[in-house]
């Protein structure tokens, strides 16, 4: 009843979803693995996402890198402590090895928080690619059914098996086309975020860089 009431329910015609389902045959099961595979990974990225701005701090990182303007590393690194906010960590972990390599240690904290932004968008594209790609091969094995059908000679007698085939092209084709589309919009969300990270980790590294440069002809630093 529910379903019927949706707007798209004029495709399901007196079919249910699982009716679909089992016209579609075999090739719908890998269809369905791989739609349960890509909500899952979208679900756990956006609550990602959600947690990573609610932790976002901007005016910490400012007042680390008016402290570092300063000279004053120390009073940054007790700012930075305090902070979840991912570029704030970065800061922490360069500043508080800075007497080995700072570039280094930089290099290697961002490298480690925005890796955190990349996981599960392999899985996701591999879904995205996939899906399609399963959704020709169901049409291809329709397509087989039905010209196997054909090639019976009694077009009456086979007329379930012909338009049983033909279902089974157009179903498995419409899912695979669904599930790529409906994962293509938050897959580019996601890298749409986790460049903007890449551009604020960019950012904050060259504003560290100028800062330093310019303390270099004034105090040493406050240890």
């Amino acid at each position: 009843m529910i379903i019927q009431s949706l707007p798209f329910a004029f495709l399901l015609g007196d079919d249910t979803p699982m009716d679909l389902f089992i016209k579609g045959k075999e090739i719908m099961w890998p269809i369905l693995l791989l739609s349960f595979v890509a909500i899952t990974v979208v679900i756990e990225r956006l609550l990602f996402i959600i947690r990573e701005n609610a932790s976002r701090e901007p005016e910490v990182v400012e007042k680390m890198l008016e402290a570092v303007e300063r000279r004053d590393v120390e009073g940054a690194l007790a700012i930075g402590k305090k902070s979840k906010d991912f570029i704030a960590k970065i800061l922490v972990y360069s500043l508080s090895n800075r007497e080995y390599s700072l570039s280094n240690a930089f290099i290697r904290a961002s490298g480690q928080e925005l890796s955190r932004f990349q996981q599960g968008m392999a899985t996701l594209d591999t879904c995205i690619t996939a899906a399609p790609l399963l959704g020709l091969l169901g049409t291809v094995t329709g397509m087989m059914r039905t010209f196997g059908a054909l090639g019976s000679g009694d077009i009456g007698a086979a007329a379930g098996q012909i338009t049983g085939g033909v279902a089974e092209a157009l179903i498995a084709t419409a899912c695979g086309l669904a599930i790529a589309i409906m994962g293509l919009l938050p897959y580019n969300y996601l890298n749409a975020r986790a460049e903007q990270a890449k551009q604020e980790v960019g950012d904050v590294s060259h504003a560290l860089e100028i800062l330093l440069k310019k303390g270099e002809t004034t105090a040493p630093f406050h240890r």
